[in-house]
């Protein structure tokens, strides 16, 4: 297989920031190092603080900072004013190197027409990867103004050839817009590493891990735990996230009677903690109607957990679960994930979920990108 110089194009950078679209271009950008690529990343320079360079290697992925760090959230929203100042800075640093791959994320969607003004002048091949697409969304999230929000998307995915959804629902999504020829290449997981770490010495029979925001339907689950105490009245739920929601969501924990049911541990700052608390459980429980894949879905069944899931058009977690294989898919109510949940706290899905998991190792997701870039 030919060696190849590939630019990866994303202002939000790991380990600076901590996220799925950053994570997934750390874990595949360094193993395609591994696998003789040179490999660069274009964003945002969260190191520059001081007399640190502009430009520096990171586990041999070449960083280039090309602005100093900014403020990528206002008042809980992407700030449109850094997106477009990355988008406007990024361009004069990419189009001084020759590369054959630049693979652009397609969220905050302007950079990625810098991305493909580089294809055009210096013929590289465009690959715009595709993490959810937010439709109509864009009108519950910004009101009138969504509609510029809405107009851009659609203006992103007619810029290249070569679209990349790291999700089947987002496959599906990119096609109604008219997207041909999407290519699916999942996150993935450390499915060793995982299976490295010791289980905690707290155990639970529920777990949900993920950032408290209205989306995740966590008030769902403790009112769904306040069900499953009348079968099970000693039932422990831990939730591991913090957000914006928290604070009423252990009011609501209060007010239904089960602070001793529901433990709220906040964020861990080592993830190795997380995949413990995991591995001390035995259901794990995403409500969320909005998920551009579902990492830690992954990341449970790889613990040997079951997940249970909703259905709804913009959770791609969905299509992660394979029914009575690794969890369950069900409506958003509380007594059909309270059905859920008690036939996987009473069915042995270890061995499967293992199996499912192991699929979506990045060591298989990083060969699956080398072939794509290669045709």
């Amino acid at each position: 297989m030919e060696t190849l110089k590939i630019a990866f194009v994303y202002d939000a950078v790991y380990p600076w920031v901590k996220g799925g679209a950053e994570k997934r271009i750390y874990e595949i950008g360094r193993r395609l190092v591994d696998r003789g690529h040179e490999v660069h990343w274009y964003g945002v320079g969260w190191w520059l603080n001081g007399d640190k360079k502009e430009i520096v290697n990171h586990e041999n992925i070449i960083m280039h900072g090309v602005c100093k760090p900014l403020q990528l959230y206002v008042n809980g929203r992407r700030n449109i004013g850094e997106a477009l100042y990355f988008a406007w800075k990024v361009f004069p640093k990419l189009i001084r190197k020759d590369f054959d791959v630049i693979d652009c994320q397609e969220f905050p969607y302007f950079p990625c027409f810098s991305a493909k003004v580089h294809s055009v002048l210096k013929k590289s091949k465009l690959t715009i990867t595709w993490h959810e697409i937010w439709g109509k969304y864009w009108f519950g999230y910004l009101g009138k103004k969504g509609l510029f929000g809405y107009i851009v998307e659609r203006l992103t995915a007619r810029l290249a050839k070569n679209n990349v959804a790291v999700s089947e629902q987002t496959k599906r999504d990119l096609e109604k817009l008219g997207v041909s020829c999407v290519e699916v290449i999942p996150n993935g997981i450390d499915f060793e590493r995982i299976q490295e770490v010791e289980p905690s010495g707290e155990e639970s029979d529920i777990i949900f891990a993920g950032r408290l925001i209205r989306d995740k339907n966590v008030d769902v689950l403790i009112k769904t735990v306040k069900l499953l105490r009348d079968d099970v009245p000693d039932i422990k739920c831990v939730i591991v996230g913090d957000g914006p929601e928290r604070a009423r969501l252990e009011k609501l924990t209060g007010e239904l009677g089960l602070k001793r049911n529901v433990e709220f541990r906040g964020f861990l700052k080592e993830h190795d903690d997380v995949i413990a608390l995991m591995k001390s459980s035995k259901v794990f429980v995403l409500p969320s109607t909005r998920e551009g894949f579902g990492i830690v879905a992954l990341e449970a069944n790889a613990c040997g957990l079951p997940v249970v899931t909703v259905e709804h058009e913009m959770n791609a977690t969905k299509d992660l679960v394979k029914n009575s294989r690794n969890g369950f898919v069900c409506n958003l109510s509380e007594n059909e994930i309270v059905d859920k949940i008690l036939v996987a706290l009473h069915s042995d899905m270890s061995r499967e979920c293992l199996e499912f998991a192991r699929n979506y190792d990045w060591s298989v997701i990083v060969k699956r990108c080398e072939r794509f870039y290669c045709v």
